[in-house]
């Protein structure tokens, strides 16, 4: 949630950080309503001072009606400025680059790609047999994998291998719940703008997660954490659920964009003055995941139009598909700053005893189906095998995936 206070001193400001990323007619409509939610609140703190000193009777019944008449305009207002900032993403960094993907910016390039060779991943598991897309779509729907076999070892391999890494690096193990309240939705931005993405258990008013972030962001909601233990990192396997799967050309196809998926989630909780510095380490996080496998890829930093809604600045990490000749995206890594936790209230005291909000950031590390698909791509050897990076071989207890 945008600081109202913030956008009140300096409109200006927020249109230019937000560009692309929300409409001016919209923000002003805020300060609008904004305006005459104050003017009214004031009218009704005045209304029950005199209420309390009235003598009268008939003068106390006319007071009291008038301030019911002007709470009701205050909470139709209320209801009417919540709506609208709810929808107003987070506040993009200076250094973020504005307009759309088309201005995204490589930061960094980690080896050379080779030139496209051999073939696509899905072409790959069904000759290895080891992702069976044709009965998935019978028992369930399309974009549903079907993982067997070596698939299955494939899979918890590339699970185990980031789990142990990332432990090395301080972050804490978590296993959560694959359905969260609307509540938690919210409070990592992805309720309300985007509730026609997520999948609802509408009985229960419950929500399958599309990222371990939503139940991570809401493990401290509405506390006050001990900033001695700041930085909090944590790390999060878990099936993810998301509706986005649908007409993407190759990117629709294999293990690219699946309704369900595998992921390891890394997550922090850090004072804010040290959020921009946990970000570029996030990114080198994942890059030392992706150097260990032998991937080559780039740090890409996103233009404003191209984050999502609760990042101030993300980088998304690219692995290179020998394959397909083409990048693709494995890992998100975004600082939130202070958006969430405004949203869940989640705060800290500072070192002079000050409460304030904390900053969130998240990164995944990694898309597990995702770099199956990198695995089986730049490592097949035209043979009929695909000969695996010595990181996971300790992990499957084998040199290769055969037929």
């Amino acid at each position: 949630m945008i600081n109202i206070q913030l956008l009140r001193e300096a409109p200006e400001l927020f249109k230019k950080r937000l560009g692309v990323r929300c409409k001016a007619e919209l923000l002003e409509k805020i300060l609008l309503v904004d305006g005459q939610r104050r003017e009214i609140l004031k009218g009704v703190e005045d209304l029950r001072a005199k209420q309390k000193k009235v003598t009268s009777p008939d003068e106390g019944r006319q007071v009291k009606a008038a301030r019911k008449e002007q709470e009701d305009v205050l909470k139709k207002l209320d209801a009417e400025f919540q709506a609208m900032i709810d929808m107003v993403p987070n506040l993009s960094d200076e250094d973020v680059p504005s307009g759309y993907a088309e201005n995204n910016r490589v930061v960094k390039n980690i080896g050379e790609p080779a030139k496209k060779d051999g073939p696509p991943h899905w072409e790959i598991v069904k000759l290895l047999d080891i992702v069976d897309f044709e009965t998935a779509s019978e028992i369930t729907a399309s974009f549903w994998p079907l993982l067997k076999g070596d698939g299955v070892r494939l899979e918890m391999a590339l699970i185990n291998f980031f789990l142990d890494e990332n432990d090395k690096a301080g972050f804490t193990p978590v296993m959560v719940p694959a359905l969260v309240s609307a509540r938690s939705a919210y409070g990592t931005g992805q309720l309300p703008k985007f509730e026609d993405d997520l999948y609802k258990v509408a009985e229960d008013n419950l929500y399958l997660i599309p990222t371990g972030e939503v139940p991570a962001g809401n493990l401290f909601r509405n506390k006050i954490m001990d900033s001695a233990k700041l930085p909090l990192k944590i790390q999060i396997p878990s099936a993810c659920f998301r509706r986005e799967a649908g007409s993407w050309g190759k990117l629709g196809k294999g293990l690219i964009r699946n309704h369900q998926f595998n992921k390891v989630e890394i997550f922090e909780f850090v004072k804010p003055e040290t959020s921009e510095k946990t970000l570029d380490e996030m990114a080198e996080r994942v890059s030392s995941l992706l150097r260990k496998l032998g991937l080559v890829h780039r740090i890409v930093l996103l233009a404003a139009g191209d984050m999502g809604f609760s990042a101030a600045k993300t980088y998304d990490i690219e692995v290179w598909m020998k394959g397909m000749g083409d990048w693709l995206e494995v890992s998100s890594c975004s600082n939130c700053r202070d958006f969430q936790s405004r949203r869940t209230g989640t705060r800290f005291k500072n070192d002079s005893g000050k409460t304030e909000f904390v900053h969130t950031l998240n990164g995944s590390a990694l898309a597990v189906g995702r770099i199956f698909a990198a695995v089986c791509e730049n490592f097949w050897d035209g043979k009929g095998s695909v000969i695996l990076p010595d990181c996971l071989k300790q992990y499957i207890g084998k040199n290769s995936i055969e037929r």
